[in-house]
């Protein structure tokens, strides 16, 4: 070995990489440059960018450190001992458990150096890991595979045994009533908690149960549209309501007001899921609504919201920002606690003290302070904010920034050096800054105070089994907002349906519009611009609006210009 690569500023993987050729030193300090700022480790950033070629990294890992290599393609997912290890840590450590020999356990690895994984892997499992070398992009769409594989085939089990659910209520104290014992008959409890299964495997994020005069109806929403799924006898519409009262703790005999409560339903080792259940008296009885509370829908990673790459570079860089203040706006079920959350994972480190307030708690994450709000009993947003600025703070997280009280904190807040994360409801990122002077904070505060704002809708993704191309006139196209340039090599699909998914489209995708001030903006804030102006200055410094950014995700055939046109049309 050489004098100059014995003194390599790199260690593990990476030295090994230099000194074999396969990246040069300047190369390696960029790349690691870009990692970071990517909250990515450098070995997936080269494989992810094309840098490296992943058989050639693993091969060379593999002779390098002597640890046998496997072909992921050869495994079959269904059949990995994926409950041995939580998915925090498969998702923490990127690591995969292959199989258990009496207390050995076989992880599969891309990075052989990384030797704190292999320990915290020990410490949780109590087994012994034994790393084998895989490709890095192949070990990535291993471990969604076979989570997305566990998942299934533990729902499918269940389907069987549904009487045995672990199912337990919220924690807050109601009036109890006798049970009639005809809610809790087996047809009710089986049927219910079917209901529930069926909602979790399809990836529902709401549940309505509505009476009516002669009908009872049940529907999910799914991809953000409400679809019928049952119609049960109006009959037994009383039970099944009563059902879900009793399991989220709800007072049965009240049937007058709205109720809140929560049910807490154990499928694995691994996973629960939350439902938030509300009851609202109708004409015809009372109406349930459970909305599904998935922690795991908050751990996608940056990468899977929809961001593009700019985008995604600004959000990185706003949030990791020691003070200031970043809004994400929206209507309501358009994906911001999704994006806050995946924000403050990144955030989450031992280093770090984050408290949030919400109302509720949707998305519950070990190392953060959350806090529920009651305004009966005094604890509003503006209440729980002064509270944690005598908690020595480093982030906060307001669900909601509604009046000027919370507002006013919230700024203070972040001009005294701690960064602040909220939501507001507005229809796009200009109005958001009209509509915090129309609060009452003066514009020289907003503008020393706010770091990022955030718009953004939910689209459908078009469902890659059938989208078929679509045939458009150009006056069309031009009409929806396409450039003259584009035209030409513009490519764009329409949906069509099939067993795959639900008409034509399966899954979501976020459309954002990301905003932060540049000195024009400040100066036209300052001056009183209005948000016609603020709008136009920021497409004129580069910022593409929500109908923007929403035609780009057409031109890359992730959805259709009808769905652009639902959610982005004013």
């Amino acid at each position: 070995m050489t004098t100059a690569s014995t003194n390599l500023p790199f260690s593990g993987l990476t030295r090994c990489l230099i000194e074999k050729g396969l990246l040069t030193e300047s190369d390696a300090q960029i790349h690691s440059q870009e990692a970071k700022k990517n909250q990515i480790p450098l070995i997936r950033y080269l494989v992810s960018h094309q840098l490296i070629h992943s058989k050639a990294l693993a091969s060379q890992a593999s002779q390098e450190f002597g640890i046998p290599f496997l072909d992921l393609d050869a495994i079959d997912f269904r059949r990995l001992p994926i409950n041995l290890v939580s998915e925090k840590l498969i998702r923490k450590y990127h690591v995969l458990p292959l199989f258990a020999r009496g207390k050995t356990l076989f992880v599969a690895v891309s990075d052989p150096t990384d030797f704190h994984a292999l320990d915290d892997i020990k410490f949780h499992s109590r087994l012994n890991p034994e790393a084998i070398l895989v490709e890095e992009d192949k070990l990535t769409k291993a471990i969604e595979a076979s989570l997305e594989a566990a998942d299934t085939s533990m729902t499918d089990m269940l389907d069987e045994d549904l009487d045995n659910l672990e199912i337990t209520g919220g924690e807050e104290d109601t009036t109890k009533a006798d049970i009639n014992s005809d809610i809790d008959d087996a047809p009710i409890v089986r049927y219910v908690n079917k209901i529930l299964l069926d909602s979790i495997k399809q990836g529902v994020s709401d549940i309505h149960m509505e009476p009516y005069e002669k009908t009872f109806r049940i529907r999910y929403r799914s991809d953000g549209m409400l679809r019928q799924v049952a119609s049960p006898p109006p009959s037994i519409a009383g039970r099944l309501i009563s059902r879900i009262k009793v399991m989220s703790k709800m007072d049965i005999a009240e049937r007058r007001v709205p109720q809140d409560g929560r049910i807490k339903m154990t499928l694995s080792k691994n996973r629960a899921i939350d439902f938030r259940v509300n009851t609202c008296p109708t004409l015809f009885g009372e109406k349930v609504v459970l909305r599904i509370l998935d922690p795991t829908s908050a751990q996608l990673g940056i990468e899977k919201l929809g961001f593009e790459p700019e985008q995604q570079r600004i959000f990185l860089e706003a949030i990791n920002k020691p003070y200031g203040l970043v809004l994400v706006t929206g209507p309501t079920g358009s994906g911001k606690t999704v994006s806050l959350y995946t924000g403050l994972n990144i955030l989450n480190t031992m280093e770090r003290n984050i408290s949030t307030a919400e109302d509720p708690v949707e998305i519950t994450v070990e190392g953060i302070n959350q806090v529920n709000m009651n305004p009966k009993a005094g604890l509003t947003f503006a209440s729980a904010l002064r509270a944690f600025l005598r908690q020595d703070p480093d982030i906060i997280m307001v669900g909601e920034i509604r009046d000027l009280e919370t507002a006013e904190i919230a700024v203070k807040a972040a001009q005294t050096g701690h960064l602040v994360l909220s939501t507001l409801h507005t229809n796009d990122a200009p109005q958001t800054l009209n509509r915090l002077l129309q609060m009452g904070i003066p514009a020289f505060n907003i503008v020393s105070a706010v770091n990022l704002i955030m718009a953004q809708r939910l689209g459908r993704r078009l469902c890659e089994h059938c989208k078929i191309p679509a045939d458009l006139p150009d006056k069309v196209l031009l009409a929806a907002g396409f450039k003259p340039e584009e035209l030409r090599d513009l490519k764009i699909y329409s949906a069509v349906g099939c067993e795959h998914c639900t008409n034509g489209y399966k899954g979501r995708v976020g459309i954002y519009q990301v905003l932060t001030l540049t000195d024009k903006m400040r100066t036209l804030i300052l001056n009183g611009g209005n948000t016609d102006q603020l709008a136009e200055c920021a497409l004129a410094e580069g910022f593409n609006d929500l109908r923007r950014s929403g035609l780009n995700k057409v031109r890359m055939g992730i959805t259709s210009l009808e769905e652009i046109d639902r959610i982005t049309k004013e």
